[in-house]
């Protein structure tokens, strides 16, 4: 009895971009653009291009990118044509969910492409940004914003000029497809892109998670000193190098700080409602206005910081944060405007607007529980639910405006005006239906019980009963891919406390300190100014600074840094689920085994300096010896049940 034929890859590798390593973003983009649009044809998932046979198809792209390409700009572009290929599939060009498979595709090519690296080349290759840049007669590099051949910086700019290579310079063709994705590419980098363009399943593997927990801890940082000349480069944290400084940058403190920020924020929005002055300012008052002023301040340099407004709005609690700045100013605008001309009602509704504070504050107070996995699975359904029921809305106001004006002109000869009967519909809407009843005849003797029934049927019964089913819909898709989904809420986290450009971070109200030198950018220079803020800052946050040195200092915490595998964020860690183990004569098996002694061989046949540690080559000769023993046992078994069949069938 002949052995089954063991499937093997393609070889053949039709499709594969030839890429030398020195394009600019725009041709590096294209090349593998066609490549996915050559291969990926139909309909899949990412789990397909994962677990099946779809995969095999992107093996060959993924062999060449590992061994032969060196680009620092390959996994951006291959994060962002995942964004492009999603806005392909909402447009609806191609056949439905191509596009969509393609954009799996990026994000599958880029994570296997991730795993064939080191760390330290996994971190170059994720956190640095793409900055956009020209080159002078010479070929030499300039910023664009260069002056007289050196380049001005400003305080959210890297102090010294890095050298990315010219990503975003046009190719040889005057005209590219991908001008607009260049442009919307600039100064982000590959986890950046890969949360504007809602690469969810890249952002959860284990190699990506891995780099977002160093960034959560502190493990990496961008910003290591804290002086004129400091550059802005990812880097893992080496703690006698380091400026303590540098450790407010850490997302980790930086989520406590803002936690304790808004809890002294809701203290005064109690002491200012509960003791209302009508006649002049308090002490928490003012302090109230403090706080609003500096959380405003601190929105727009994280609006400025993000680079691009989609990563900006990438966070779920943007909206919250806006409608807190927006309310407050209009309290302090109302306040001003009622205390200088002692209107009581004006001061009165400046109040009533100063309630509708609590609406966004309390909510936003308690954000540190979206890093909980359990609440941070709940978010993403709150959010996707809310999309579904505003666009089921519009459908409920039309029919709604539909029912109220046929109720407004049958009852134009009864007691019921346009804001009575606006009311009693609604009530109707939301279950008072005996109430609609109940008024049906007095609206209109003929027509008002059989419309009010119509009404009635198609709001509580079809409409509501369709809201709820659409709203479970939503539900279970979030579910479906609730770890994905809590990843990619505490990876936009960490990416918007820890990728800042500013050198001198101020933490809010401190951050209306350095204001007060603003001015003096007129007759300074840059290097003084920077200088006069850094010694500003350290002045300010000395306190914080000395309670984050005591608390890294514990013995708990140094024992978790001496770990191995330090990188570890605030969710809760995945208990390893032993495979289920195969019989040695199981097909399986001896494909397994076969496929992992093909993979240690390209493994040991890449270049090693973009490749992790490889086997060696005791390893790879025990692993043959334990493969050609099971494929004797596996010959053996067989052979033995063959004899006894013959000897019972003989014996018949």
């Amino acid at each position: 009895m002949s052995l089954p034929p063991t499937p093997r890859w393609p070889a053949d590798e039709t499709g594969v971009p030839a890429i030398d390593g020195d394009e600019s973003f725009g041709d590096l983009s294209d090349k593998l653009a066609q490549c996915f649009e050559h291969t990926i044809k139909l309909p899949h998932t990412f789990e397909d291009l994962r677990r099946s046979k779809q995969g095999r198809a992107l093996q060959p792209l993924i062999l060449y990118l590992s061994t032969q390409v060196d680009h620092p700009a390959l996994v951006s572009a291959l994060l962002a044509l995942k964004g492009h290929f999603s806005a392909l599939e909402e447009t609806g060009d191609a056949i439905p969910g191509v596009n969509e498979a393609r954009g799996y595709a990026c994000e599958f090519v880029a994570w296997q492409f991730l795993v064939h690296l080191k760390e330290a080349d996994i971190i170059q290759s994720l956190l640095v940004e793409l900055s956009p840049g020209t080159r002078n007669a010479n070929g030499r590099r300039i910023s664009e914003n260069s002056v007289g051949g050196l380049a001005y910086t400003g305080e959210r700019s890297p102090l010294l000029p890095t050298s990315n290579g010219d990503y975003f310079a046009h190719g040889d063709s005057a005209t590219s497809r991908f001008d607009s994705l260049m442009s919307q590419c600039q100064n982000l980098s590959a986890l950046e892109l890969a949360v504007t363009a809602g690469a969810k399943k890249f952002l959860s593997q284990r190699p990506v998670q891995k780099i977002i927990n160093g960034l959560w801890k502190g493990d990496i940082v961008f910003w290591e000193t804290l002086n004129v000349h400091s550059e802005k480069k990812p880097r893992k944290y080496n703690r006698k190098q380091a400026d303590p400084f540098s450790r407010l940058r850490v997302p980790l403190y930086l989520k406590v700080f803002e936690t304790l920020f808004f809890a002294a924020f809701l203290a005064l929005y109690y002491a200012v409602l509960v003791k209302r002055d009508n006649t002049g300012v308090t002490i928490p008052e003012i302090l109230l206005y403090v706080w609003i002023a500096s959380f405003a301040y601190d929105e727009f340099g994280g609006w400025v910081d993000a680079g691009q407004t989609s990563f900006y709005a990438s966070d779920f609690w943007w909206t919250w944060d806006i409608s807190i700045v927006i309310v407050g100013m209009v309290f302090c605008v109302m306040r001003i405007v009622g205390l200088t001309t002692a209107s009581a009602s004006t001061v009165d509704l400046a109040y009533d607007v100063l309630g509708l504070e609590a609406l966004f504050l309390v909510p936003r107070i308690f954000s540190l529980l979206s890093l909980n996995r359990y609440f941070g699975t709940l978010i993403p359904c709150l959010k996707e639910m809310t999309k579904d029921f505003v666009k089921f809305l519009s459908l409920v106001v039309i029919l709604y405006l539909g029912f109220l004006t046929t109720f407004v002109l049958l009852a134009r000869d009864s007691r019921f005006n346009l804001k009575e009967m606006s009311w009693i519909l609604i009530k109707v809407f939301f279950g008072s239906s005996y109430l609609g009843f109940d008024v049906a005849a007095e609206i209109s003797p003929f027509f008002g019980p059989p419309v009010m029934l119509v009404f009635v049927t198609l709001t509580n019964i079809l409409l509501i009963t369709s809201l709820i089913s659409l709203l479970s819909n939503s539900l279970s898709k979030v579910l479906d891919h609730a770890r994905d989904e809590y990843l990619f809420i505490y990876s936009v986290y960490v990416l918007e406390a820890s990728s800042s450009n500013r050198l001198t971070y101020f933490l809010p109200p401190l951050n209306l300190i350095p204001l007060a030198i603003r001015p003096f950018r007129l007759i300074l220079p840059s290097e003084r100014l920077r200088s006069a803020r850094i010694i500003l800052l350290k002045a300010t946050h000395l306190p914080l600074v000395l309670a984050i040195s005591a608390y890294e200092q514990l013995p708990d915490i140094r024992k978790a840094d001496a770990k191995a595998t330090s990188f570890s964020g605030p969710q809760t860690p995945i208990l390893s689920r032993r495979p289920p183990r195969l019989p040695v004569n199981s097909p399986r098996l001896l494909m397994a085994d076969e496929s992992n002694i093909r993979g240690r061989v390209h493994q040991t046949s890449r270049p090693h300096n973009r490749t992790g540690l490889t086997e060696s080559d005791a390893q790879l000769k025990t692993l043959v010896l334990k493969l050609s023993t099971q494929v004797e046992e596996l010959t053996a078994m067989v052979s033995q049940l063959q004899q006894q069949r013959e000897a019972s069938m003989s014996a018949a």
